[in-house]
């Protein structure tokens, strides 16, 4: 293969892990949006996501019911975490938030790994594994659900917060929880639709990835810190910037395993979350600010 020719193939490769790091990114914001507080369970989502349509499949279930039931049984955990260890809490800072969703995803963690152990799992590919050539380039065609799927759940994401009355209660709340309070607004139950939320997007990158690289009960963790990168990277709270950071983020680190060295794969992501701190600390399409009481 020329240069070129790797090039292509490490930036395909790149958007489509890319692509589930915006997915992560995405449900960050979600939650800092509502709360103003980082969900640190959000990979165990993705995880969790992954096991259970893996799950699933092994009780007898079809593929497609499978990733469905993953779907919705991950959205009611994130109800749940939310239900069971905030909404009890009348007054509460900012950085006992980010500790519970800290103890929230150690608890789930060890969770999966007593319902599942320590093995790790795979689903079949969605449309067979018969490679598909691209100019010089190659990938599976579960990379083709991967960059469908984010997409999709982007524009719906879009869609819900721009044109339905949950959704535009939800970005009043992130504008001024106070206000919003005052026109009525159910501040805790916006809160709990964000994790919810949080948790169904979390377990569609579970679904959609786990055929492509397999699931285990301690792979959430360096996908959430990854999908953190993103997150700070495009701007956090933005969920334009979700996208843009991911895929990103997601292109340099292939672009740098491959042409320097698969060793400082993971690095990568850090180094460049040190350097937006750094250079740019809003992001780099630079996350709406606000003040909420």
């Amino acid at each position: 293969m020329t240069t070129g020719d790797l090039l292509l193939q490490f930036v395909l490769s790149g958007l489509m892990v890319g692509s589930i790091y915006a997915l992560v990114a995405l449900g960050f914001n979600m939650v800092f949006n509502a709360t103003e507080a980082i969900n640190f369970a959000q990979g165990e989502f993705v995880m969790l996501g992954g096991m259970t349509a893996v799950a699933f499949t092994h009780a007898g279930l079809p593929l497609v019911l499978a990733c469905v039931g993953a779907i919705v049984s991950v959205t009611l955990v994130g109800l749940a975490l939310e239900r069971l260890t905030l909404a009890p809490l009348r007054q509460v800072s900012v950085t006992n938030l980010i500790i519970i969703t800290i103890g929230g995803s150690i608890f789930l963690k060890g969770a999966a790994m007593l319902a599942w152990g320590k093995d790790a799992a795979s689903l079949p590919s969605f449309s067979g594994e018969a490679p598909i050539r691209f100019l010089g380039a190659t990938f599976l065609p579960q990379a083709v659900w991967i960059l469908g799927t984010t997409l999709v759940v982007v524009v719906a994401v879009r869609v819900f917060f721009a044109r339905t009355l949950t959704g535009m209660a939800m970005r009043a709340v992130a504008a001024n929880r106070f206000s919003a309070a005052l026109m009525g607004i159910n501040i805790k139950a916006m809160v709990a639709c964000s994790f919810a939320m949080s948790g169904a997007v979390g377990a569609v990158a579970g679904v959609i990835i786990t055929p492509v690289a397999l699931t285990a009960y301690d792979r959430g963790t360096i996908l959430g810190l990854k999908g953190f990168s993103a997150a700070i990277m495009g701007g956090l709270g933005s969920s334009p910037g979700a996208v843009v950071g991911g895929l990103l983020l997601g292109v340099l680190e292939s672009i740098g395993a491959g042409f320097v060295s698969s060793g400082y794969k993971d690095a990568i992501a850090f180094m460049l979350l040190i350097v937006m701190l750094l250079v740019r600390p809003q992001g780099l399409l630079g996350a709406r600010v606000t003040r909420k009481a």
